[in-house]
């Protein structure tokens, strides 16, 4: 099956390797970033019902899973917590004291990935082996509400004083971290446990990687300037987003039009205008436009929802967040979600850092092993384990 799906768009391939659009000057290994880049389109290119088929032949090519090996430095093994898979990572040196931990959720738009991929599965190793820290990769996949609903289980289940004590972890030294839509999940999780009594001031730190935090507006500086990639194209980005919520084709073409927010929602608006809230340099030329309301005759309660677009909360529920860690890259659709996310942290008195990837591109570290192994993918993976280790 695999031989003739790659047969049946090799043309397809072609054609994307022949139009493809052309990359910024200051891309790294910029040959690599075109195979990737057509890999994305080919799949873009499909209708949702032979979607489904295209990912998995997409996740063949960039994301090789790797099975719990451990090595000299790392005991790794598959387990459940409360029956949602997770991948644990325990340091084998020993140690006279506690344990760091960080509960890392990988990205995916929700529908692609797992933990047990290769390079997730690298990442969090490293992380273990550099950090002497007991790291619990989450796997997170389905439409909403359920991948939200598997995310936040395990990392309640980790928390609790008994598995803490099991794992010899401290429990005042435990991330949240995550990639892309993993990182909105860990920003909800961090959100969520931070008001949650039984689990108050357990985390002393959240880390987001080019995370995606909004589907307000799909119309940011970063979402026209990359609307063709490279790697996540908005046609792409917008369908298996849409994906998270419904398979109605309807929303999706709203999505591109901006013009799927509901009558009502215009009060929102604020919490996410990167007209106010980007930094001068990355607006540019461009000029703010609302969201069009109501324009479709379809109704989806859940684009008002922060488990969806984690910037919908109000500044009184950052206030209490612990020492945040994000990083963008420029060349990224969703590098203004991370940008504005800064900005009303800072303005909310949270103690952060940031780092911006001028050659970045979304979804680096997934692809910083074979077959295509990104070298700035290795250096984003090195600037988020050194923060976790001076931080943590």
């Amino acid at each position: 099956m695999g031989h003739i799906l790659c047969f049946q768009y090799s043309g397809k391939l072609l054609n994307q390797f022949y139009f493809y659009t052309p990359l910024p000057e200051n891309i790294e290994e910029p040959w690599k970033i075109v195979v990737i880049d057509a890999l994305v389109k080919m799949t873009s290119l499909t209708s949702f019902g032979r979607y489904l088929i295209c990912k998995h032949f997409l996740l063949v090519c960039c994301y090789p899973f790797y099975e719990p090996i451990s090595d000299e430095n790392v005991t790794v093994m598959d387990t459940n917590f409360t029956d949602i898979p997770v991948r644990l990572y325990l340091p084998k040196r020993k140690s006279k004291s506690q344990r760091r931990a960080v509960i890392f959720i990988h990205g995916g738009a929700f529908v692609l990935g797992s933990c047990k991929q290769k390079a997730w599965d690298f990442l969090n190793r490293w992380t273990a082996n550099r950090l002497g820290a007991v790291v619990v990769g989450v796997d997170s996949l389905y439409q909403f509400p359920v991948s939200y609903e598997d995310a936040m289980s395990p990392v309640k289940f980790f928390l609790q004083d008994k598995i803490l004590a099991k794992y010899r972890v401290d429990p005042s030294r435990i991330c949240i971290s995550g990639d892309s839509s993993g990182a909105l999940l860990a920003t909800k999780a961090t959100q969520l446990v931070q008001n949650d009594p039984k689990f108050k001031n357990k985390i002393k730190a959240q880390a987001l990687i080019y995370p995606a935090l909004q589907i307000v507006d799909t119309l940011t500086p970063s979402y026209r300037e990359y609307a063709h990639g490279p790697i996540l194209p908005m046609d792409f980005a917008i369908k298996i987003g849409s994906l998270y919520l419904s398979k109605d084709k309807a929303l999706f073409q709203a999505f591109r039009e901006n013009q799927h927010m509901p009558h009502g929602s215009r009060h929102l608006f604020t919490l996410v205008n990167w007209s106010t809230l980007l930094p001068e340099k990355y607006r540019r030329n461009h000029i703010y436009t609302e969201p069009i309301l109501g324009r479709h005759n379809f109704s989806y309660p859940l684009l008002l929802d922060s488990r969806i677009s984690a910037l919908l909360v109000n500044d009184s529920q950052l206030q209490s967040l612990p020492l945040t860690y994000i990083l963008t890259c420029e060349h990224d659709i969703l590098r203004d979600d991370g940008l504005v996310y800064v900005s009303r942290l800072r303005n909310a008195g949270v103690n952060i850092s940031h780092d911006h990837i001028e050659d970045g591109v979304h979804g680096a570290i997934s692809l910083m092993t074979i077959p295509f192994y990104l070298r700035v993918g290795i250096r984003i993976g090195e600037k988020y384990i050194s923060w976790l280790d001076e931080n943590l």
